[in-house]
């Protein structure tokens, strides 16, 4: 998008709506006193997406809280600067003036949706919930919105997912909801905080040409969050780029790409995931053992209603499937939201109840019970999609991931467990200093990277991977990416690989299952489905995650 275009189509309004001046914000904590943001300046104008991008922990999501006060008061310092919006000052304004424009004259989307839904409300109620308070509406056409709302936002069947509760839905079903949500009451801003990171490559396209829609008709500034320089580069206008607190580099989004002047810009550019599987390697895993295989494996989900729980709805979350993992092998699946994709890995670990026949060391384990099962949990093991829901805000981060240790190497003496903690943290990127340290305290792809720890320090040898590296930065994501490459060659790992982001899986997987609907549309080799897809379903997942930035491509999804 020509920044030009941008003017003459969405007439973006000379005068900020949003004018952030020399923000520092602080927080109080145990050590000390922290500087988080320091110093920083941008503005947002009607009709106009400005992104803040940067690596995980340099501040952006501390920004866009601050924006609404959504900080804890007790602990966050606003040490300098001014946030006004259409002229007013937020920083400043009473708790009721605060209330009275979060959800109506600005919006937010949060990153990790599961954390931001009530669990104990139906997700039709919570979508209702800004219309009823700002708007006034009756319920009757508070309902017929929210469903028109999720329809727009790609949500299958909208009428029985109305009342379905968070906890029922896909990652990426929850975050759309969450965008609905957010559109609720018109906003004049939206704050998008990461907003595409747990959609399938198609919802993510339909989901941000949505919000370009709605953006012109309605001049709604957005201010976009986003690790995905793909695509700040389509949709936005001006850029911010943070590193440590700080805006090193800002501008328009065509020059910033072509030329970019700070070198940590220069190296994010240059963070794209590249194929780490060597030319050949695929080949030569043909006659590998099979580790783990499924066969005739069938999940199945009903929904009822009534007095007499009559069933309204089946869901085959996976539906006649077989398939097989080699030693030292990873296997992508692919998939749209809702395909399957979580819950076949699931059952293939017996985390979910299925029918079928799974093998792992040519052993049968489906009919095994739970104390069975309890010796082999070492060898496979999960990392999440959402790591702030699977570590305990309880425990540090020494316990987190030092309670695999205790369970499955109780030989090891404290100082012992520490030492081999200390090494994995070292290896995903982290300080050794945090083993003190809680999970709230941490970004999401700091969290990630947490939970990762946790799997690789009992050196398993099947680790299903469901969408990992999706809340990380890029470079941080390329780091993460060769590190579980590492560890399988070292220890002949092998890796069940869930994610939408088709080009981590072309970088790192030797073979390939496309899923639909809970069926498998097509496998095959990596290099093969890339480059000879025979499904359409395949084509255009391919078109829609490795689009070029013409229009011409992103309206044909």
């Amino acid at each position: 998008m020509m920044n030009n275009e941008v003017n003459e189509n969405s007439k973006i309004s000379a005068n900020p709506i949003l004018q952030v001046s020399d923000l520092s914000v602080g927080f109080n904590t145990l050590a000390g006193h922290v500087n988080v943001v320091r110093e920083i300046n941008f503005s947002v104008k009607s009709g106009e997406t400005m992104a803040l991008v940067g690596e995980s922990g340099s501040g952006k999501s501390v920004t866009a809280m601050s924006i609404l006060r959504l900080h804890d008061e007790e602990k966050v310092e606003y040490s300098s600067g001014s946030i006004c919006f259409h002229g007013n000052e937020l920083l400043g304004s009473d708790e009721q003036a605060i209330k009275n424009v979060r959800g109506s004259e600005i919006s937010m989307i949060f990153q990790e949706p599961m954390t931001s839904l009530n669990p104990t409300f139906t997700v039709g109620t919570q979508i209702m919930e800004p219309m009823l308070i700002h708007k006034g509406m009756s319920r009757t056409a508070a309902k017929k919105r929210a469903i028109e709302l999720m329809e727009l936002t790609g949500i299958p069947e909208p009428h029985y997912r109305f009342d379905a509760f968070p906890h029922l839905l896909s990652g990426g079903q929850r975050q759309r909801m969450m965008i609905a949500m957010a559109l609720a009451c018109d906003p004049k801003l939206l704050i998008a905080d990461e907003p595409t990171t747990a959609l399938d490559v198609t919802v993510q396209l339909q989901i941000l040409i949505l919000l370009e829609k709605l953006k012109k008709e309605f001049s709604m500034a957005v201010l976009m969050i986003t690790h995905d320089l793909n695509l700040v580069k389509r949709f936005a206008d001006q850029v911010c780029v943070m590193q440590e607190g700080n805006i090193v580099e800002q501008g328009v989004v065509e020059r910033l790409f072509k030329e970019p002047q700070h070198p940590y810009t220069i190296k994010l550019l240059n963070s794209e995931p590249e194929r780490i599987i060597p030319e050949g390697e695929t080949d030569s895993l043909q006659g590998k053992r099979q580790l783990i295989s499924g066969h005739h494996l069938k999940c199945h989900f009903t929904s009822n209603k009534g007095f007499f729980k009559r069933t309204y709805n089946t869901v085959k979350a996976v539906d006649n499937i077989a398939l097989f993992l080699r030693e030292g092998e990873t296997l992508g699946i692919v998939g749209e939201s809702g395909s399957g994709k979580s819950t076949l890995g699931r059952c293939l670990l017996r985390l979910e109840n299925c029918s079928g026949e799974i093998y792992f060391n040519n052993d049968q384990i489906d009919q095994l019970s739970h104390t069975e099962l309890r010796p082999l949990r070492k060898e496979f093991q999960v990392v999440f999609q959402d790591p702030y829901s699977s570590l305990s805000p309880r425990m540090t981060i020494e316990q987190i991931i030092g309670e695999g240790l205790q369970i499955h190497f109780s030989h090891l003496n404290k100082a012992q467990r520490r030492e081999k903690i200390k090494k994995v943290l070292i290896e995903v990127g982290l300080d050794e200093n945090i083993l003190w340290r809680y999970p709230h305290e941490f970004s999401g792809g700091q969290r990630q990277r947490i939970a990762i720890a946790r799997v690789v320090i009992l050196e398993p040898k099947l680790i299903l991977l469901d969408e990992p590296t999706s809340a990380l930065d890029v470079s941080v994501q390329k780091q993460v990416l060769v590190l579980l490459r590492e560890l399988q060659e070292r220890h002949k790992i092998s890796y069940l690989f869930i994610t939408h982001d088709l080009k981590v899986i072309e970088a790192v997987a030797h073979r390939i299952m496309v899923m639909k609907n809970g069926k498998i549309i097509e496998t095959g080799e990596t290099g093969k489905i890339f480059n000879e897809p025979e499904k359409a379903y395949t084509q255009n997942l391919l078109t829609a995650s490795l689009f070029k930035n013409d229009s011409e491509t992103i309206e044909s999804v």
